[in-house]
């Protein structure tokens, strides 16, 4: 008993417990962490400790883990109300339901600490660096009331937004460290409390280590208090700074505080832009610039973080304010301070997140097109992957390969297109699916049976949300010939960005016309998207829509989580569907601007692209009935060879393949 107490003694100082914390005690033995083992944890703590190792430090804004569906953490304390999701609403086009009914569903939120696919790519990226043994270790925030709680107004249609409410006091696995530390913003120190998470691999052997910082403490102003309260609270320029400078310069002293003596830091985006100019107080910047690297993810302009000088120097103070100046002027405004530009300055390594995205932006910053590469993104498979294809694939993995130690191998899948038994029973696990789909949505009627369209992702007016429904009666007209159609629907607009708040109005109220279809015609749209809800749908659904105009769409992944699933795609060539577009996973259509041109971001071309989509969905739905009645069987059928090649494509969508080169190209130099 003496000897346990030792053991659990150096494991609380090793995970940097705060030890005043008495509950997470009864978490955590000599055995187990939160109902996991603890010697990955304690095998990767030392790691990173060590001086020797060549540790990367992953800073972002945002990570989405999605702990509802993969590795979800057990705790023998009582779990708050507020963390638990239930009664959760639908908007669909038959009203009767939606006022009746909530969806089948009781489960734990996820972590609430992101807003969508950047998150959620922050989040993979940690898992696959935990997959393949890496010594890393993540960066990011604590965020006290997450992103936003989203309402439908269901009198007059229109997006909500409500303020979260979630405990991380007695969120399983999300524990109080020790250290403590201090940045200075307006010429007032401000205290930062730290907060780790673990992520574990697939098989439980490694562990990555995420650390979130918050501001929320009794010893702080109430003003600094809510600097991290709300992601992308971005109506007050200073509380945005604030935030960029919790990240970034918190970010490194809190590393320096837990004693990890980082050799990478890698910026997921600009918002973490400051954590070089921290390093730089103590360091020349022209030669700390090979440790840094920097990912972009966005060609649309609203997504560089612009400041203005005056108010970054009287936040900030002279020291950092006058490394950001010389690095970070904007080329157009010298008044003003672009983070991007900041980034482009001052780290040794650039990249776009797909070999088109690249291409965009050498011709956005032709200054560096010398220096900017590409790595395509990519989705942790073992997240995304439905339990029947998981079980379909590991009943052939004889032909396939150990494609869970290596989803790459998934590309192997090609090689049983000829295979009777696996056309057989892909198709069966697509309708497996479909099931659960069904089952989920019984109340609004939905069936196995019928064709079913999924759009799901943040709304934002270059990703076109109301494309489907630009003409109603089209739509109509193409239910009555196929013999049914289903839609769901499902994403959050930021309450600060009112054009896309405007184009949720008018998917909301297109929604209400079509009530009188409802026999031939279902459409629901899912409010508060989450990635519980993105397992769900891009298993289940037969098409995945993705019409960004192009080339605005730096990568996009909700497409690739269906891809694993076999979910054919519809989508414009745009992100990373460039790179599969000949690979027949579906159907291409829509604008392509010229080569060479970044084209008008103002100009959506939604009435000629939704012509073109309408007769893709007709003839993509005319191959799904041919297949589920017969006409066409499992084993000569078109749709379930665009099945084979999208799950063949998936081997290399992977985060598995991305971190690896990152790892190689990046990290390792």
């Amino acid at each position: 008993m003496v000897e346990y107490g030792i053991m659990l003694k150096n494991i609380i100082n090793l995970i940097k417990l705060d030890p005043s914390e008495e509950k997470y005690k009864k978490d955590i033995s000599d055995t187990q962490f939160f109902g996991f083992p603890i010697e990955p944890l304690i095998a990767a703590e030392e790691k990173l400790l060590d001086s020797k190792t060549n540790s990367i430090a992953y800073f972002s804004m945002e990570y989405g883990l999605a702990p509802s569906v993969y590795h979800t953490f057990k705790t023998v304390n009582k779990i708050k109300e507020s963390n638990v999701l239930s009664e959760h609403e639908v908007f669909s086009n038959m009203k009767d339901m939606d006022y009746y009914h909530y969806l089948p569903l009781r489960k734990i939120i996820d972590l609430p600490i992101y807003s969508g696919g950047l998150g959620v790519l922050a989040g993979d990226t940690l898992k696959s660096a935990a997959d393949l043994g890496l010594p890393l270790v993540g960066i990011g925030i604590l965020w006290n009331k997450g992103y936003f709680k989203q309402k439908f107004w269901f009198r007059s249609g229109g997006q909500l937004p409500e303020v979260m409410s979630w405990d991380p006091h007695s969120y399983p696995g999300l524990i109080p460290l020790k250290p403590r530390i201090n940045i200075t913003l307006s010429g007032q120190e401000l205290e930062l409390k730290l907060w780790k998470y673990y992520v574990y691999s697939n098989d439980l052997k490694n562990v990555i280590p995420l650390i979130l910082l918050d501001s929320n403490l009794p010893e702080n102003q109430e003003y600094f208090r809510e600097l991290t309260d709300q992601l992308y609270r971005s109506t007050n320029g200073w509380i945005k700074l604030c935030q960029r400078a919790i990240l970034g310069m918190g970010g490194v002293k809190a590393l320096e505080a837990l004693k990890y003596p980082i050799k990478k830091f890698h910026l997921n985006e600009g918002h973490a832009a400051l954590a070089v100019a921290q390093k730089a107080k103590k360091q020349n910047l022209e030669k700390i610039k090979s440790i840094f690297a920097y990912t972009c993810h966005t060609p649309v302009e609203a997504g560089h973080d612009r400041f203005d000088v005056q108010e970054l120097e009287a936040t900030l103070g002279n020291e950092i304010s006058q490394i950001v100046k010389t690095y970070g002027r904007d080329e157009k405004n010298s008044s003003l301070i672009n983070f991007t530009q900041f980034c482009l300055n001052t780290t040794s390594h650039i990249n776009g997140v797909a070999q088109k995205h690249g291409e965009i932006m050498r011709l956005q910053f032709p200054k560096y097109k010398d220096r900017i590469k590409s790595i395509t993104n990519g989705i942790h498979t073992h997240t995304w992957i439905s339990k029947p294809f998981k079980e379909l694939f590991n009943k052939h993995k004889n032909q396939i390969g150990d494609w869970e130690a290596d989803p790459i191998l998934l590309k192997n899948v090609n090689s049983l297109k000829n295979n009777q038994e696996f056309r057989s029973g892909l198709w069966q696990a697509h309708l497996e699916n479909k099931k659960q789909l069904a089952e989920f949505l019984k109340f609004w009627h939905f069936n196995q049976k019928t064709f079913t369209i999924g759009w799901a992702r943040r709304i934002a007016v270059y990703k076109r949300p109301t494309m489907l429904l630009n003409d109603p009666n089209r739509l109509i007209s193409i239910a009555k010939k196929l013999g049914g159609l289903q839609i769901v629907i499902a994403g959050k607009a930021h309450p600060a960005d009112i054009p896309a708040s405007l184009h949720m109005d008018e998917m909301l109220s297109k929604i209400t016309i079509l009530n009188g279809e409802r026999k031939i015609l279902r459409i629901c749209f899912l409010e508060n998207y989450d990635t519980y809800f993105a397992k769900l749908l891009t298993s289940s659904v037969d098409i995945w829509l993705n019409n960004p105009l192009p080339p605005f769409e730096a990568s996009g992944t909700s497409g690739m989580k269906a891809l694993v699933n076999g979910v054919l795609q519809l989508s414009t060539l745009d992100g990373w569907v460039v790179e599969a577009a000949s690979k027949n996973i579906g159907r291409i259509f829509g604008y392509v601007p010229e080569a060479g041109s970044i084209g008008n971001e103002g100009d959506l071309k939604l009435n000629e692209d939704s012509l073109t989509l309408y007769q893709n969905v007709e003839e993509l739905g005319d191959l799904y009935y041919k297949t589920l009645v017969g006409i066409q069987k499992p084993e000569n059928s078109e749709w379930v060879e665009m099945m084979i090649n999208c799950i063949s494509e998936s081997g290399f969508f992977s985060t598995q393949r991305m971190v690896k080169e990152y790892s190689g190209q990046v990290w390792a130099t």
